[in-house]
């Protein structure tokens, strides 16, 4: 966890710039999945330096964690700039365990976060625990393909991802197990399906 959080501190001042157009239609789409459902309580898991903050519904209560304080630094200071009264906390925690009670959340939202932390099944086994029976877990990241070149070029730039903060080569079942990954709803997102938005069922 250590390497994320230098890797973190290294690109908070740039990420906005550098990292924020890229991902900005999956973002997009992830918090328009969440306003669209039911239930009041959210957690957004890596909420970075807070690009997705604006984009919430007013009546949903969002809180934040990040394990990175120089993410959530800009992320206190955009909520403040903007206004942004639902949003409730914005804390620094490990995603892989918060320490929140169980069953605080109706929706968890995890974007670009499940191939950072260095034990994705454990961040998966979080979400289930702090998310109410029958709410929503939804992730938002690249898999890795199987096949085809831009397979192999994920497999050959996944030796940077200690630097990057990021696992090139990660795939869904490495985070979800076959059944899971059946009954998962999945959603392929811009540009050239290169992120997916998985949404679970709790």
């Amino acid at each position: 966890m250590q390497a994320v959080r230098a890797a973190y501190a290294r690109l908070a001042g740039i990420y906005d710039h550098g990292f924020g157009p890229v991902l900005n239609h999956a973002r997009a789409a992830a918090v328009a999945r969440v306003n669209a459902l039911p239930g009041v309580e959210i957690l957004e898991v890596g909420v970075g330096t807070g690009l997705a903050l604006p984009l919430y519904g007013r009546e949903k209560s969002v809180t934040g964690i990040d394990v990175s304080a120089e993410m959530l630094r800009r992320a206190r200071r955009r909520a403040a700039d903007q206004n942004l009264t639902n949003v409730t906390a914005l804390l620094e925690m490990d995603a892989q365990k918060t320490g929140f009670a169980a069953q605080k959340f109706d929706v968890a939202v995890a974007m670009f976060v499940a191939s950072v932390v260095p034990d994705a099944r454990a961040l998966m086994a979080e979400l289930r625990r702090v998310v109410k029976p029958g709410g929503t877990i939804l992730l938002v990241n690249h898999f890795a393909r199987d096949a085809g070149l831009i397979g192999w070029m994920e497999r050959k730039f996944a030796a940077a991802s200690a630097r990057l903060g990021w696992h090139a080569d990660f795939q869904l079942r490495d985070i979800l197990d076959p059944a899971e990954i059946e009954m998962a709803r999945i959603r392929l997102l811009p540009p050239f399906g290169l992120f997916r938005l998985v949404e679970l069922r709790n």
